[in-house]
């Protein structure tokens, strides 16, 4: 299947181990961690263009007007509405590698054609903006950045990002980034669609908040972009979930409780999780400087596909395979989730790495 996405594969199906390290979004919260969610949990209410309470609050939240704001069906549905809304078929765009295999997956379903540009070990996977000018083509429409990086939790430089806007308007492309760690890494946060009229930000509550089942997502964008996103939406799921989007919008007013609580959690499992690493030699590492991912390479392999399934089978503990991030001498550790649990997960890693 050309739009085929192995990682999501991989991630549904894999068994439930004891100790997760697979998994990157930050420990969900209870009901009662979101206080008044009974009382707001109603199902009637408009939202045929977004909940408007919602758009306001993240248009607030990231200093933006409400109009430049676009719900969606978490990230991975603001980041489709983008590509339906923008790439044509046979339309070329560029994405980064390594990189978040639903990302290609979905610019193959609107028929766009990938176009790769590395971010590399050796450079801290920076943006280089010169290689992303060399991989431009005449049918360039869109750019793709995640940022922090996903696999590795790099962050990206914003005046490296704000040249690769240049360079991407010189030829009337636009860029995208999909930020949903970005607020685990940075507490004053300024989403990249405000760099300049030809960027998207996407983003969520799923991974920096603990609020994955709601499914909160959005594009901010310049005004003619947010009509086109809407108009895509009417033939993609024509709204979201109310019941979600009142949720979202209670969330925001609660987020400096909610980030605190995420950001003691990150940064308790994040000293652990770096610490680790520094102390194994049979790992090299580019370490972010605050993610909820990690993504080390184990020195002498060429794939670490079967030392996953190993760490799997007999230790009881999940790491992602390199191989779903095109870096098949990598594996993604993430560590949003409990610290008793990446505790285990550690002792257990170490243990498997004595016999890799």
């Amino acid at each position: 299947m050309r739009f085929h996405a192995p990682y999501m594969e991989w991630a549904k199906e894999r068994p439930s181990p004891t100790f997760d390290l697979a998994g990157s979004n930050v420990l969900a919260c209870t009901v009662d961690d979101l206080e008044g969610a009974r009382d707001a949990l109603l199902l009637s209410g408009s939202n045929e263009n977004g909940y408007v309470p919602l758009l306001e609050a993240i248009g607030a939240r990231y200093r933006v007007s409400a109009d430049r704001v676009t719900t969606a069906t978490g990230t991975s549905g603001a980041n489709f509405q983008v590509f339906a809304a923008l790439v044509e078929p046979g339309d070329d765009v560029l994405v980064e590698r390594p990189g978040y295999d639903p990302l290609m997956g979905a610019i193959r379903l609107v028929g766009g054609n990938v176009i790769r540009f590395d971010r590399t070990f050796e450079e801290g996977y920076a943006i280089d903006p010169d290689r992303i000018a060399r991989a431009l083509t005449p049918k360039t429409r869109l750019i793709v950045i995640t940022n922090p990086h996903n696999p590795t939790g790099a962050l990206a430089d914003r005046a490296a990002l704000a040249e690769v806007g240049r360079r991407a308007s010189d030829i009337g492309a636009c860029v995208l980034v999909d930020e949903v760690y970005l607020d685990a890494a940075e507490e004053n946060t300024h989403p990249a669609a405000v760099l300049a009229e030809n960027f998207i930000s996407t983003s969520s509550l799923t991974k920096s908040y603990g609020l994955a089942s709601l499914r909160c997502g959005w594009a901010i964008s310049s005004r003619e972009v947010a009509e086109r996103i809407r108009r895509a939406r009417d033939v993609i799921d024509g709204t979201g979930s109310i019941a979600a989007e009142r949720l979202g919008a209670l969330a925001f007013a609660q987020l400096p409780r909610l980030s605190a609580r995420a950001s003691a959690l990150i940064a308790t499992n994040q000293a652990l999780v770096h610490e680790f690493v520094k102390s194994r030699p049979e790992l090299e590492c580019v370490l972010p400087k605050a993610s909820t991912v990690i993504f080390p390479r184990l020195r002498g392999a060429s794939d670490t596909s079967a030392f996953a399934d190993r760490l799997l089978a007999e230790h009881g503990t999940a790491i992602v395979p390199g191989r779903f991030f095109e870096s098949p001498s990598h594996f993604r550790i993430g560590f949003g989730t409990s610290t008793e649990i990446v505790r285990g997960g550690l002792a257990e890693l170490a243990l498997a790495l004595k016999n890799p």
